[in-house]
């Protein structure tokens, strides 16, 4: 048996991994010739992952990749993103100049706030830059992978991250947003975790990537065998099968137990102590633990004290800050280290000056083997050592939260400093902080020198919302039912705030009926003095109702609501004078009047909320987003989109400038709609998916079903049926059977994407069961009249002008529908285009007017198409080819594919030499990338682009620093060298 003082095969060949270390070699090809690859190595603690991912690094080098390296600690865990930054700062710093070049100005602000390197790079304040708060950290996700195209760029990338189960929430994060996004290049990503420790978070995110880009590899014990040779010839057989049962198989185990005496292996022949409970922390076999513990106690007393001082640190430390924990000189600690080395407790790091423990167990057990008494006041010197350092504050926060006493209002300060410095990239986190200072703060704290305690209440609040916007919904809920507690019965004002955002949160766990109890639970325990303190609960009540399409009882609380506001004293100064000025009143009042169907009163309500809401202040409107935000979903309906758009914007601003970004999954989903209709897809698409992260975020079935049901629709425009369709089935299973108007969206989406995929029976049976049947139908009229249209369409495509004739009908039975609308008339013409092509040509006309006014390009673009062929029919070609001429100009420039051949095809049969739409020079650019890069081909500027295309130089420059990456050049001349030759051939 080697000597248990030192390391035992400190270099030995790999055993027993052979088909897996061929696996990952293949995983490292396959990224270097330019796929994105997910490798993950899961196992038990000491299984080999580690020395698995080293292999993995190998492999990489060898085929020409970038290698770089983080690893989770099981203490740190409580910096927003360290996974990335550990892995990337270096890297990033290094080849700052390239990564500057690569990035958009938003991207590169997002970084600035997360990588050191990019620090003192950090642009000025950008005025239209999103602000940061929690629930916009996708954003923050989005740059990240950026990041890695550009440093992808041109070798190659592997990243290595080990230990991801001691990850922090935000890295979490970052993976399932790179698994449900894959970085376009050659990247290999691989992970180890601990299967027992892995939490759901971490194993759903990694399950959210494409079974084809990801290798799960299960590390296995080694056999009998493979364990003799892994202890060597000097391990008698009858002592290597005893540490065989003992161990189970597991290097690491294996390891500690050859160190220890004979008697910490089992006889052989006893059944295996792996197979036993493992001790209190689940971590390892008893027989284990007792072998690395019997080690670390035959340590001298000042290396052990030294290690135990080491691992309260971090997972690498520095000998000047052992001395501080352990209450030693710097020489005492550097000769303590120097032992701990010679017996392989530590190593050197990477990092000169800089230690490590040998395994993050050695680490654990350390910790665990001093005392707790002990290790609170290591904290504690660690806290204010790093204090005297000017340490940055989250790194003061964690040693603090180990050591503070109760009523520390310093400390209590410290930790809410940190809880809002971690708030953007991890409000997860940041909810942890602020708990623990709610732990220390007395319930009637006095003040310190630096000022009056935090109020107890209004951190309360502040942690529902971290934890709301965390994706914590239930955490949040309990935490504002736990303000409501506290607050005394006659807070009324603060009462109904409270229970204003509870109902919010009961409604994002689908759990309305509740929210609704606790509202007028709420509502009912006002007295009338005070009715004006129980505005937010009456708003909230007539929301819900208006998402459930209750269009009568919410126009009878909308009732009762100026009924109150109208009484002396009852609130209408605060209302700003007469309700009926009131932009909240106002709004909802428009969304009731629109769903009744009263379309004329509707505009007048729309303009008069219009002319309000410029009056208003952004800080006046913010108390009331959340009603606002149905004037955004409106004003798109009503084909409002100008109004829209600008109402989009502005409520986003304010969500996110005021702490309420647990609103922008509905807001995006809206300018995603908004997007949609003016023509502008690639954005709506974009827009949309920026909703279903955000959505995924706030941890809401209600936002990802309703935001996966608008991306389903805008999908279906560009012809990608096959996408379209899987989005819808996705938003089905989010809304599990809902009865409010957004659940109908996903069912609408499912019906035309099987339409879009000619199985048009299952597709119009679809369709109307989610206009149910149009009676009594909890979709909107505008969705109505464009199913309508549509399926009229499919039914005149196949040659059964009946069946279209029957869904142009039904645009009658919708308020402002039949021949009078836009979608009526081109229903009718479809229905038309064979019996009286004359008739559809002049409906298609009419209609095409009527969208050209609304700015609705796509649909007029389909007129102008129903309007050519139908001409054609008449024989009157030349204004045949005029339409189609139109037709196909709108849906190329927008990126409706799949119309646009329809429409070539047209054209042809009239003797036109009509041109493709622009072949991509990439697969992997999107439809508005590929136009910005054929602009920047011809030479245009920016700035002149942005004019060509009517974006904002902004939006340019994100999808230029987007057309650098996935084309893997850095300059302007190497994507015109791109796409030479990329443009279709005329027919």
């Amino acid at each position: 048996m080697p000597d248990s003082s030192a390391p035992l095969h400190g270099n030995r060949a790999l055993v027993g991994r052979t088909e897996v270390v061929r696996l990952l070699g293949k995983e490292a090809e396959r990224a270097a010739a330019g796929e994105f690859r997910l490798v993950e190595l899961t196992g038990d603690p000491g299984a080999g992952k580690t020395r698995l991912l080293g292999e993995t690094a190998g492999a990489a080098l060898r085929h020409g990749l970038t290698v770089l390296r983080g690893r989770g600690t099981e203490y740190e865990n409580d910096v927003p993103l360290s996974l990335a930054v550990d892995a990337l700062d270096d890297q990033v710093e290094s080849r700052a100049e390239q990564v500057r070049a690569a990035l958009d100005a938003e991207s590169a602000r997002l970084l600035a706030d997360v990588f050191p390197a990019l620090s003192a790079d950090r642009p000025g304040p950008d005025p239209a830059a999103a602000p940061s708060t929690g629930l916009n950290r996708y954003r923050v996700h989005r740059a990240v992978r950026l990041l890695l195209e550009a440093l992808a760029t041109p070798g190659g990338l592997a990243v290595l991250l080990d230990d991801v189960h001691w990850a922090d929430e935000g890295s979490v994060e970052l993976l399932s947003h790179l698994a449900r996004h894959p970085p376009r290049g050659p990247l290999l990503l691989a992970v180890t975790y601990r299967t027992r420790q892995a939490g759901p978070r971490l194993t759903a995110a990694l399950a959210d990537a494409a079974p084809g880009l990801r290798t799960r590899i299960e590390v296995a014990p080694l056999t009998l065998r493979e364990a003799g040779e892994f202890l060597g010839p000097s391990v008698g057989a009858r002592r290597r099968r005893a540490l065989y049962e003992a161990s189970g198989g597991n290097p690491l185990y294996l390891e500690a137990l050859a160190r220890s005496a004979p008697a910490a292996a089992a006889p052989a022949g006893h059944p295996a102590e792996s197979a036993a409970p493992a001790d209190d922390d689940g971590l390892l076999p008893h027989a284990v633990r007792e072998a690395l513990a019997a080690e670390l106690a035959a340590l001298p007393d000042g290396a052990r004290l030294a290690a135990q001082a080491a691992a309260t640190l971090g997972d690498e430390f520095e000998p000047g800050m052992v001395a501080v924990a352990a209450l030693t000189t710097e020489a005492e600690a550097l000769a303590a280290l120097d032992e701990l080395a010679v017996r392989d407790v530590v190593r050197c790091a990477p990092a000169p000056g800089r230690f490590r423990f040998r395994h993050p167990v050695v680490r654990h057990l350390a910790y665990a083997s001093s005392g707790a008494g002990w290790r609170v006041a290591a904290h504690a010197r660690v806290a204010a050592a790093l204090d005297e350092r000017d340490a940055p504050t989250v790194t003061r926060a964690r040693h603090i939260a180990r050591s503070a006493r109760f009523g520390d209002l310093l400390s209590v300060g410290v930790l809410v400093e940190a809880a809002r410095a971690t708030a953007y990239q991890s409000p997860a986190t940041a909810a942890q902080w602020l708990r623990t200072a709610l732990d220390l703060l007395p319930e009637k704290p006095g003040g310190t020198a630096a000022g009056p305690a935090p109020d107890r209440l209004s951190l309360l609040v502040e942690l529902a919302r971290l934890q709301g916007v965390g994706g914590r919904l239930v955490q949040g809920r309990d935490t504002a039912l736990e303000v409501l507690r506290l607050l005394p019965p006659d807070a009324w004002a603060q009462r109904a705030g409270a229970a204003r955002f509870c109902a919010i949160l009961e409604r994002l766990l689908n759990r309305q009926a509740q929210g609704r109890a606790l509202l007028r639970s709420e509502l009912g325990r006002v007295p009338a003095e005070h009715a004006a303190d129980a505005v937010p609960l009456h708003l909230q009540l007539i929301g819900d109702s208006l998402i459930r399409a209750d269009f009568p009882a919410a126009a009878e609380q909308l009732d009762r609501l100026t009924a109150v506001l109208s009484r002396p004293g009852g609130g209408a100064e605060a209302a700003g004078g007469a309700p009926d000025d009131w932009v909240p009143l106002v709004t909802l009042r428009l969304g009731c009047t629109y769903g009744a169907g009263a379309l004329d009163t509707a505009h007048d309500l729309a303009a008069k909320a219009e002319r309000l809401t410029e009056e208003a202040t952004d800080a006046e409107l913010a108390p009331w987003l959340e009603s606002l935000s149905f004037l955004c979903w409106i004003d798109a309906m009503m084909g409002r989109l100008p109004q829209a758009a600008r109402m989009v914007e502005r409520s986003l601003a304010i969500a996110n400038a005021t702490g309420q970004s647990y609103l922008s999954p509905w807001i995006l989903t809206a300018q995603a709609f908004t997007y949609g209709r003016t023509g502008r897809l690639a954005e709506a698409v974009d827009r949309a998916e920026d909703a279903v992260d955000a959505a995924r975020l706030l941890g809401s079935d209600e936002c990802v079903a309703l935001a996966l049901a608008v991306k389903s629709l805008m999908v279906r425009w560009t012809g990608d049926h096959t996408a379209a369709l899987a989005l819808a089935d996705e938003a089905i299973r989010h809304a599990d059977g809902r009865r409010e108007w957004w659940a109908r969206l996903g069912a609408v989406g499912r019906g035309l994407a099987l339409v879009g995929l000619q199985e048009v029976d299952a597709g119009a049976a679809q369709v109307l069961a989610a206009c149910d049947g149009f009676v009594s139908p909890l979709l909107e009229r505008s969705c109505l009249l464009v199913c309508c249209e549509a399926m009229a369409d499919a039914e005149a495509e196949r040659g059964r002008p009946e069946a279209a004739a029957r869904w142009a009908d039904r645009t009658e039975a919708v308020p402002g529908g039949g021949a009078g609308s836009g979608h009526g008339a081109l229903a009718r013409a479809h229905a038309e285009q064979e019996s009286d092509p004359a008739a559809a040509a002049q409906g298609a006309v009419r209609a095409a007017e009527l969208f050209e006014a609304a700015g609705e390009r796509l649909f007029a673009a389909r007129a102008w198409l129903r309007a050519g062929t139908a001409h054609a029919r008449c024989g009157q070609k030349s204004a045949a080819r005029t339409e189609l001429a139109r037709a196909a100009e709108v849906f190329g420039t927008c990126g409706a594919l799949e119309l646009h051949a329809r429409t070539v095809r047209e054209q042809r049969k009239l003797g036109v030499r009509a041109r493709r739409a622009a072949a991509q020079p990439d697969g992997r650019l999107s439809r508005r990338e590929a136009e910005v890069a054929e602009l920047v081909r011809q030479g245009f500027s920016n700035q002149r682009i942005a004019e060509r295309l009517f974006l904002s130089p902004r939006t340019v420059e994100t999808h230029v620093a987007h057309v650098f990456a996935k084309l893997g050049v850095s300059s302007r001349a190497a994507v015109a060298g791109k796409l030479a030759g990329a443009r279709g051939p005329e027919s």
